[in-house]
């Protein structure tokens, strides 16, 4: 409620919840916001796919995102989103794809459930967690001084983070530093794929820009991010090994510890002028 006592608008994936709030040894009643997390259950062509936990919000793009970073399709005229139904329980998606996918989305079949703090959780075969991307193309190079203008920018586009503290975000820069998309959700690959989804699309080209996240880079923010054709990733977080190796192995430029005007960079360095790091790729 605002001040007036009338119902305010919120963004969708926030959500206005009663607390009490601690205040110089008191309690107070109060009104937060706190982010919506619901499990969003992916069917294709008629057959349960997945549930993933995530931000409602943005789920065409994330539809698509997640279909392109897992490797369903080769791009968006491959995918209809068929329907989108809310309710108590959560999120259905209906998805339909070629009947020439056919194979591609057995071999990827899920059988669990995924969380928010990891996009690969719930693969039932190691071969269909550990499938290397095919290399990246060429890609733009980067200043460092585009890098922490990114940053910067990123920081600023945030208004679901700004009411709820909780959540990430993803966002595309073009090769000056300038953020021109940005999507958030509870997790990290949930505001990848978003972000993979919205620059699909607007017919962005991942060849021409980098991306930038709020969180680490695992193995799978580092599998989508070269699935996809995006060139450079850099993460405000560090980095794992698996991710490091991912990224030499498919020809992405991996920056880690991206905060302000410093960073390190984990693979690749050659698109990166001013690179914080001497990183032989």
């Amino acid at each position: 409620m605002n001040e007036a006592g009338h119902q305010r608008e919120l963004p969708p994936g926030a959500v206005e919840k009663a607390v009490l709030r601690g205040r110089r040894g008191r309690l107070e009643e109060a009104r937060d916001m706190v982010a919506a997390e619901v499990p969003v259950a992916f069917a294709i062509n008629g057959a349960p796919f997945a549930v993933m936990m995530a931000t409602p919000g943005d789920l065409d793009d994330f539809a698509l995102g997640f279909a392109l970073g897992e490797g369903l399709v080769a791009g968006a005229e491959e995918l209809v989103v068929e329907s989108i139904v809310e309710s108590l329980e959560g999120v259905s998606i209906a998805l339909s794809l070629p009947p020439a996918r056919a194979g591609v989305v057995e071999a990827r079949r899920r059988g669990m459930e995924g969380r928010s703090g990891c996009g690969i959780c719930g693969m039932s075969q190691i071969e269909a967690v550990l499938r290397p991307p095919p290399p990246v193309g060429a890609g733009p190079t980067v200043t460092a001084a585009a890098l922490e203008r990114a940053l910067h920018e990123l920081k600023d586009s945030q208004p679901l983070n700004a009411l709820t503290g909780a959540t990430h975000a993803a966002g595309w820069a073009g090769a000056y530093g300038q953020v021109t998309l940005v999507r958030e959700d509870v997790g990290r690959h949930g505001a990848l794929d978003k972000l993979i989804g919205a620059m699909a699309r607007a017919g962005l080209d991942p060849h021409a820009g980098f991306a930038v996240v709020t969180s680490r880079a695992s193995y799978e923010m580092v599998m989508k991010a070269a699935q996809a054709g995006i060139t450079l990733l850099a993460a405000i977080s560090a980095p794992t090994a698996l991710a490091i190796a991912l990224a030499h192995g498919s020809g992405l430029t991996l920056v880690g510890f991206a905060r302000g005007s410093g960073h390190v960079v984990y693979a690749h360095p050659r698109r990166l002028r001013g690179a914080a790091a001497g990183v032989v790729a």
